[in-house]
């Protein structure tokens, strides 16, 4: 072999400490990748429906002195009630949805949504929530009767806590073709003659609910008080979505959905 000549030797392999810097960067990818999806689909839903709260929030809202109980701020045991409603709640009620706040964490005013058990990739169990407060409707009372109301649902507003789960529900209730959902009672509600003194009242509400173009009768377990001038309402009803035509979204981080979930409401109504 001349001085010139290159021996013909096989590429050194690269340092140990080139390949463990790279095993720690791909870790490191990963386990980003990971804190990401539980970012996204973390189990940080809010607290169901509760009557005590929603007066809470009126109370907070424009009671003056008013507590969830509905005491007074020398402890008084009086309900928070209009005097001039005390007595005679008939008339039309109508939805408000400018009282109060409503995000998907913190709602304190009107919506309507619902709750699914879901099961994740690396998370585990979680409950998947999705709320609008995009809701018309109005109830009427004769007496201490309700004799009919109807609310419709704007589905194309629900919010849930990311932007994928959003078009995910979406997609699954095709709002592009069913943008809304509805519920009229068919059957009266009795309130009883303490529920104009500001007592609260359980009762059930049956009616007919449409989603997905498709209508069937559901009962809503109800809770309502009279706080002030307003009705605050809050129920809700185990349903079953494929009775709606509606095929639960699943894939990619989730596992499985449950075909069934929890439809609920909390309603501010006014005269």
């Amino acid at each position: 072999m001349t001085a010139t000549e290159t021996p013909d030797h096989p590429p050194a392999a690269p340092p140990r400490r080139t390949l463990t810097a790279a095993l720690v960067i791909v870790a490191a990818l990963v386990a980003l990748a990971g804190v990401g999806v539980w970012w996204f689909l973390r189990d940080d839903s809010p607290d169901e429906v509760s009557l005590d709260a929603a007066v809470e929030s009126v109370d907070d809202d424009g009671g003056e002195g008013g507590t969830a109980n509905g005491e007074t701020a020398d402890g008084d045991a009086a309900a928070d009630v209009d005097a001039a409603l005390v007595g005679d709640l008939s008339g039309v009620w109508t939805v408000d949805i400018d009282t109060g706040s409503f995000d998907y964490q913190t709602a304190s005013g009107s919506f309507v949504g619902f709750r699914i058990e879901e099961e994740l990739r690396t998370i585990g169990a979680t409950t998947a929530v999705g709320r609008t407060n995009a809701i018309i409707g109005s109830m009427t009372i004769d007496g201490t009767t309700v004799t009919e109301t109807t609310i419709e649902i704007d589905l194309t507003a629900i919010t849930t806590e990311t932007s994928m789960r959003d078009d995910n529900v979406q997609d699954a209730l095709e709002t592009d073709q069913f943008p809304t959902a509805t519920f009229v009672l068919t059957e009266p509600i009795e309130l009883g003659d303490s529920a104009a003194s500001g007592e609260s009242v359980a009762t059930t509400a049956t009616g007919d609910l449409t989603i997905h173009g498709v209508t069937q009768s559901v009962t809503f377990a109800m809770e309502a008080q009279l706080v002030d001038s307003t009705v605050v309402a809050v129920g809700s009803s185990d349903v079953t979505f494929a009775d709606f035509g509606v095929e639960v979204p699943s894939g990619g981080p989730v596992l499985s959905v449950d075909d069934f979930g929890v439809l609920e409401m909390q309603l501010l109504l006014t005269r």
